[in-house]
């Protein structure tokens, strides 16, 4: 039973892993590099939880085959990829490093072209899932502020979120946590001086996530998520109605945890840059809190999961995971 347990937790790790960069089969090519970077990941993540003892390389090819899998790659093609990729340069009891980890994810990315994925239904096919999502959020009984105990303004010896990008952004691509410690301090002089929560201030922090010459701008097409399982719609009032969202995340009626996992959950679903998104949703929650005056000592239960667009249960649930963070980070503080 301790075995069967001790794997069961181990593909909920795994399936983390595998959202936790949320990658784009249509945008392969422009992307590839993420799809390395994550592969790459896995491979050290396998090596570490085998302690790379007797053929643990085996379990490695099996997990890379899962991961092009689980992105769309049909897992006949999968498989030969990743038998391909490692071929016979891991060894029993020898760790890889970093510079032969990222060898073999190249190898494995390589030869994948967009054509290699089946990850979308086709869009016709797809409810409007920010539609959906703005039905959910009216339905949704979220927490009100006299059922809370939110204690007030908050500052824990650990910063959680700098630490996050730290480590874990940092071991994807040191750029990319660069970009977001200084999204981070924007983020926070904004809620200092007052600033009111809208695209406009998304769109400087995005700049900075994304490294790119211009704040970017509102996405122009329909976007895709989840492997292409949910479709994201535009339309002309679509920055309208996400500022209404965004503003309301000042309403002081609900509790904290709600608002910030309301406001995290809002630009998920509008989906407003065409990359980025679940960057931008985290920096919009970490605002709302800095306007509290709070700061999370960890944000691991708000980034490693997903949640889908149509399922009001799954927003309770972040919204208990950022309350479940804010009484860690006042513990911490004390």
């Amino acid at each position: 039973m301790a075995a069967l347990c001790e794997w069961h937790d181990w593909l909920e790790h795994l399936a983390e892993w595998f959202e936790a960069y949320p990658l784009a089969p249509e945008t392969l090519t422009a992307d590839r590099i993420l799809w390395e970077r994550a592969a790459r990941n896995l491979i050290l993540q396998v090596a570490d939880r085998t302690g790379a003892e007797s053929g643990w390389y085996g379990h490695c090819q099996q997990v890379l085959g899962w991961f092009l899998s689980y992105w769309g790659v049909a897992p006949e093609l999968a498989e030969r990829l990743a038998q391909q990729a490692i071929g016979s340069r891991f060894k029993s009891w020898t760790a890889p490093d970093t510079v032969l980890a990222e060898d073999i994810a190249e190898r494995l990315v390589g030869p994948l072209r967009p054509q290699d994925t089946h990850w979308s239904p086709d869009p016709i096919d797809l409810p409007d899932h920010l539609e959906c999502w703005l039905a959910v959020r009216e339905s949704v009984p979220w927490p009100d502020d006299e059922d809370s105990a939110d204690g007030g303004p908050t500052t824990p010896a650990r910063d959680g979120a700098a630490a996050d990008f730290r480590s874990f952004d940092a071991a994807v691509d040191p750029a990319r946590a660069a970009g977001l410690l200084t999204a981070l301090e924007l983020v926070r002089a904004d809620a200092a001086r007052g600033a009111a929560l809208d695209f406009e201030l998304l769109r400087g922090w995005q700049q900075h996530v994304l490294d790119t010459p211009e704040p970017p701008r509102l996405r122009a097409h329909p976007a895709f998520a989840k492997g292409g399982k949910e479709r994201y719609g535009i339309g002309p009032e679509t920055r309208t109605r996400l500022d209404a969202c965004l503003a309301q995340a000042a309403d002081s009626r609900l509790s904290l945890a709600a608002r910030t996992a309301r406001a995290y959950l809002d630009v998920c679903f509008f989906h407003p840059f065409d990359d980025g998104n679940a960057r931008s949703a985290l920096l919009t929650l970490l605002f709302v809190l800095a306007r509290a005056g709070v700061t999370l000592d960890s944000v691991v239960l708000i980034r490693r999961f997903g949640h889908r667009a149509d399922d009001p249960q799954d927003a309770l649930s972040l919204c208990r995971s950022v309350e479940f963070h804010l009484r860690q980070s006042r513990a911490a503080a004390r």
